[in-house]
């Protein structure tokens, strides 16, 4: 299960980030982010999307970049 919902990558949130959440449509809205997952092998943070039920990894970011990550919680 994935629990990340969100991800911002940058120094500063309010105006440098760039911002990916699940569901979102991308690259002139011919994808949808469909997962933001952790690989625990390098700990770098990879960007899943989708299209027409194939799964692409666009997009991993290292442990070095700044980044905030939004998880789904449920109450």
């Amino acid at each position: 299960m994935n629990d990340i919902r969100k991800i911002s990558i940058g120094p500063n949130y309010k105006s440098d980030a760039m911002h990916y959440l699940v569901g979102q449509e991308v690259l002139d809205k011919t994808y949808v982010i469909h997962a933001i997952m952790i690989d625990h092998n390098t700990g770098c943070i990879k960007i899943w999307i989708e299209k027409n039920s194939e799964l692409f990894c666009w997009k991993e970011f290292n442990v070095n970049m700044p980044i905030s990550l939004e998880y789904n919680i449920s109450f």
